[in-house]
């Protein structure tokens, strides 16, 4: 039995950033899934509850990969409206 290398850093990085990238997708479908629901469901606080905590946290991912703050985000989205 032989033992398999490590994978390098790089390819860690490569691996992690492709699920990154299908969970992006999911997500995406997800959203299209939620939008149909919420135009039937027009008093559904849940859904709205819903697309609140993934903003939220979505939010807080891009403020950890950009090492900027959370408030930064804030005004950027508000800025495109």
């Amino acid at each position: 039995m032989t033992n398999a290398p490590e994978p390098t850093a790089a390819e860690t990085y490569a691996a992690h950033q492709s699920d990154i990238a299908r969970l992006l997708d999911v997500l995406d479908m997800e959203l299209e899934r939620n939008d149909a629901r919420a135009k039937d469901q027009r008093d559904n606080w849940a859904l709205v509850g819903n697309v609140s905590k993934v903003r939220s946290d979505l939010i807080n991912t891009v403020a950890f990969i950009s090492n900027m703050d959370r408030a930064d985000i804030e005004r950027f989205l508000s800025d495109a409206t």
